[in-house]
């Protein structure tokens, strides 16, 4: 049994009530029999779409697709899509049908679908339609493609990253020929809109299961960020590396919170290692500099992804950031707030804690003390009045007006000044002691 709710079962029986069959298809039927609770209901029926126009003509109706069969009906607020049992012309895009072609038989909507735990459907009178196997291959913990691999993944080259990021979501493998159709077809991506990749790449790293796509399929990855290919068995040649750069890289994404922020910059935090590689006499790899040319570098490929400038500047500081040292003293901890912000801050911790987690053992128990003594003085800083920003001060620039300065660079200077000082616990911030040093700066300022 499914638990059908109660705004996708009246589509089911309405439609079912006026003659027609109607299923629950897809995405909730497979999330719902693996004991999840699904995102989205969306219906599958033999009514043609002005039928369903019909049956629905006193509900609010959406004509989302209406020339591919699709209409979404809102039902107590909540939308359910609904689309006619239907094959799919040729893909002569690689991306999407040319047309589409309305049938009578459920069976014959279920195998135009891409993989076959997402090709079943349900109805509570007639039960479950699996007519691909679907359920065998959610017990064995497989993603199979519906038929021949290299034919769906031919019909859409996103099908690619789908598999990657379902194969990622549930913690699954993938079976070994569609295995292979992915290696074989993954140019069919250079097809695919930067901003579907992008939001199928996010889907990945959050997954479970990231590792082990990331082992399996550094060439894919390489295809939607070419920037990522030099980092792929690139040997680091030092004893805090256990592994090559890629391999690194994939552990550390494992490794962190399932954040698509800061796993997007574990992703990146080493892609500059090939190009900035040196080795001492010792023998030793170093990479001097490539936290900031690695932020170059992921300035560059993010706006490819056309990421939003949020997620684009963060990914870019934790980038930048990743492998500069910590503050060990208040002042420092303030000043390094006043910089990146204090998510930011955090974010960065737990970038460095899982770049850690993945290095070899050498020197690990260092690593994780310093780690520690941050995460506490940070804490602690927390803890006091806040000082990390001009706006933090008592003093405003209306009270420095008010002294008798004009606006300008001076002003922006003193308070500067001020809160360097606050910083460093040579003044306390009340609005009498930085008022009086205010004026002692005014006097320098104007008299130099």
């Amino acid at each position: 049994m499914i638990q059908i709710p109660a705004h996708a079962l009246t589509v089911v029986e309405r439609l079912e009530r006026y003659g027609y069959e109607a299923y629950v298809v897809g995405g909730c039927v497979r999330d719902s029999l693996l004991g999840r609770t699904p995102k989205d209901w969306d219906v599958c029926t033999n009514a043609l779409p002005e039928e369903v126009l019909r049956v629905f003509k006193r509900f609010h109706v959406i004509k989302t697709g209406l020339q591919h069969g699709t209409i979404t009906v809102m039902v107590d607020k909540q939308p359910v899509e609904v689309t006619t049992f239907r094959i799919d012309g040729a893909y002569t895009d690689n991306r999407h049908p040319d047309c589409v072609n309305f049938v009578s038989r459920v069976e014959e909507d279920l195998a135009r679908r891409d993989f076959t735990i997402n090709a079943m459907a349900y109805n509570p009178t007639r039960g479950l339609v699996d007519a691909f196997d679907g359920q065998a291959d959610l017990r064995a913990r497989i993603i199979r493609c519906v038929g021949e691999p290299d034919a769906r993944f031919n019909e859409d080259g996103l099908r690619i990253l789908r598999a990657l990021r379902f194969a990622a979501r549930y913690n699954f493998g993938i079976e070994t020929e569609t295995a292979f159709a992915v290696h074989r077809n993954r140019h069919l991506l250079e097809n695919v809109s930067v901003e579907r990749i992008f939001t199928e790449l996010k889907g990945i790293l959050v997954g479970e299961g990231v590792l082990g796509m990331m082992q399996a399929f550094p060439d894919v990855f390489a295809v939607i960020i070419p920037e990522l290919a030099p980092t792929i068995g690139f040997d680091q040649h030092n004893p805090h590396h256990c592994y090559d750069v890629w391999t690194h890289s994939a552990h550390a994404v494992q490794a962190a919170p399932a954040d698509e922020t800061i796993r997007l910059a574990l992703l990146l935090h080493d892609i500059a290692k090939p190009t900035t590689f040196t080795r001492g006499e010792d023998g030793k790899g170093h990479f001097y500099g490539h936290g900031t040319k690695g932020a170059d570098l992921a300035r560059r490929i993010m706006l490819k992804l056309k990421s939003d400038n949020d997620t684009l500047n963060t990914v870019v500081t934790l980038v930048r950031e990743h492998d500069n040292t910590l503050p060990t003293t208040a002042p420092g901890m303030r000043r390094i707030i006043g910089r990146l912000g204090i998510d930011t801050l955090h974010q960065l911790l737990a970038v460095k804690q899982a770049d850690m987690d993945a290095q070899s053992t050498y020197k690990r128990q260092g690593k994780q003390a310093t780690l520690r003594e941050a995460r506490l003085l940070l804490e602690d800083v927390l803890a006091e009045p806040p000082a990390f920003s001009v706006g933090d001060l008592a003093l405003t620039g209306r009270d420095l007006i008010a002294m008798g300065l004009k606006p300008g660079p001076g002003m922006g200077q003193i308070l500067k000044t001020l809160l360097t000082e606050v910083q460093d616990e040579t003044l306390s911030n009340t609005r009498e002691a930085l008022a009086a040093r205010a004026a002692e700066l005014i006097i320098t300022t104007t008299t130099s």
